[in-house]
């Protein structure tokens, strides 16, 4: 299941059907199973409380991954039944769609699957992992008819 939570109101938000589609699309190709992912679209101002509180940095961003970790004391039949949360800055994807040239609806997609790809336990800390996530990354979008959005724009 996909939760879409619309906590903010922008021109051109993404529908439902067009943020579960993406998000589905990610799930499948990382192999993630069927738990619960809830994509909230948010303002600049609540994103960079949520990465000021979670990651340490007091800026916005574009998105943040929330994976899920199973509390101690539930029955295990419960594991795997969520698998996060990932907010979705309206504002700075917004922005940077216009600066990088990129059809806003591409950009979302790129956001809403980057987003589940970290859920799934994909990373671009290293070189390696950059390489492997954005492979997925531009395999996925491709589904979509969505350019690789790590390639120059020509």
């Amino acid at each position: 299941m996909i939760e879409i939570q619309y906590a903010v109101q922008a021109a051109n938000l993404p529908s439902t059907e067009e943020l579960t589609r993406w998000a589905e699309a990610a799930r499948a190709a990382g192999s993630g199973g069927a738990g619960e992912i809830t994509l909230r679209l948010v303002s600049a101002e609540e994103i960079q409380l949520l990465n000021h509180t979670y990651r340490g940095n007091d800026s916005t961003t574009n998105v943040l991954s929330f994976p899920f970790s199973m509390p101690e004391g539930l029955p295990a039949e419960l594991e795997g039944a969520i698998l996060g949360d990932i907010a979705l800055c309206a504002d700075v994807i917004a922005s940077e769609s216009q600066a990088q040239g990129k059809p806003l609806a591409n950009h979302w997609a790129h956001m809403v699957v980057h987003g589940v790809l970290h859920l799934l336990g994909y990373d671009h800390i290293t070189d390696d992992d950059a390489k492997v996530m954005e492979t997925l990354e531009a395999k996925i979008l491709a589904t979509f008819a969505i350019a690789n959005p790590y390639l120059p724009i020509d």
